[in-house]
């Protein structure tokens, strides 16, 4: 069990039916609002995949996905998705999606070897979006753009939420900031990703870090990313590898980092080869994903996922993804939730 995180003299702004009332609101506000902002129709998605097409999200490499037979397939396994990385770009060129148009879904996975604490549940929902984009769109700029674009949407939300509730008080900056993970490196040295994460966002309050996936100068990667979807190894034109990265503000109910978003352009052929190279998977080559983006199947894209329940708790304030999901906590997280004020559904 992760340990929980204890924000100092929480109170909770909404009471349970405001609670549910609000996280109607932002859900219904906010996917609007990015459908609008970057032209994104609606689909709808599985969830769970065959096993051994490669289309699954692995994640950092090391997550075992819920899978289970299925009786008329002959027992042919099938997984509970991760994410909705691959089957996006799968469904991008299904639908025949023009340049400058995309999709987005709702993201339902379970994660059973989540670590579970104050922001980390067995289940995750998201908004997963994608988007086709032509070859000269490949860049930091473009990147950039989006970003903002999203980030706007954010913030709209959050004033609609605080004028539908007046107890809660907007705080997230105008701007959102923009920094590679090797100047993070450069800025903090001695500290570790997550403590620069918390360094970088409690002074600028929105940041987007750049660059997620491969290693850094010293020799360590600043988080993982599989090597078949973002690409994190082209080097951009500020000279800097990665088209990547992750939407993050300051929290300060928990007076932390807090992740909304990972995101990024996708790999192309040569980077999905570059990247299965360095990380050891070459074998994933053959693989049904994989072959129909070398085969040039796929269109060029950018996409990412955007948490739902958190994106709630920010807007709404709470302590505790708990507070705003049903899940399954361990009994002694239940116990000093509700002893910090934190009830979980």
């Amino acid at each position: 069990m992760g340990q929980v995180i204890k924000p100092v003299m929480y109170e909770p702004l909404l009471d349970m039916k405001q609670t549910e009332q609000g996280i109607k609101l932002i859900k219904e506000f906010f996917q609007q609002n990015l459908s609008t902002e970057l032209r994104l129709r609606r689909v709808t998605a599985p969830l769970f995949v065959l096993k051994g097409l490669g289309i699954n999200d692995d994640l950092n490499g090391v997550e075992r996905p819920v899978s289970f037979p299925i009786k008329d397939l002959g027992d042919a396994k099938a997984e509970v998705v991760h994410s909705l990385a691959k089957w996006k770009r799968l469904s991008l060129a299904e639908y025949k999606i023009e340049p400058g148009y995309g999709i987005y879904t709702d993201m339902n996975a379970i994660r059973a070897d989540e670590e579970l604490d104050n922001l980390h549940s067995l289940y995750v929902d998201q908004w997963d979006w994608e988007a086709v984009i032509c070859k000269e769109d490949r860049t930091l700029a473009f990147l950039k753009n989006i970003v903002e674009r999203i980030y706007a949407a954010i913030r709209r939300t959050e004033y609609l939420t605080c004028e539908t509730y007046p107890q809660i008080k907007p705080f997230l900056p105008e701007k959102i900031h923009f920094v590679h993970a090797e100047e993070l490196v450069e800025m903090y040295p001695g500290k570790t990703p997550k403590e620069r994460e918390d360094a970088i966002c409690e002074k600028y309050g929105a940041v987007f870090v750049i660059g997620i996936g491969g290693k850094l100068s010293d020799g360590k990667k600043h988080d993982g990313r599989a090597p078949d979807y973002d690409d994190w190894s082209t080097i951009a034109e500020d000279g800097r590898a990665g088209l990547n990265g992750d939407i993050l503000i300051w929290y300060p109910v928990l007076g932390r980092s807090f992740e909304l978003s990972s995101m990024g352009i996708r790999v192309d052929k040569e980077s999905l080869l570059r990247q299965l190279k360095l990380e050891g998977k070459e074998e994933r080559e053959q693989l049904y994903f994989h072959q129909q983006l070398l085969n040039d199947k796929l269109p060029l894209s950018i996409g990412g996922g955007i948490g739902q329940s958190r994106l709630c708790m920010v807007l709404l304030h709470k302590g505790h993804i708990g507070e705003i999901q049903a899940s399954i906590w361990p009994e002694e997280m239940r116990k000093q939730c509700k002893a910090l004020g934190m009830n979980l559904i």
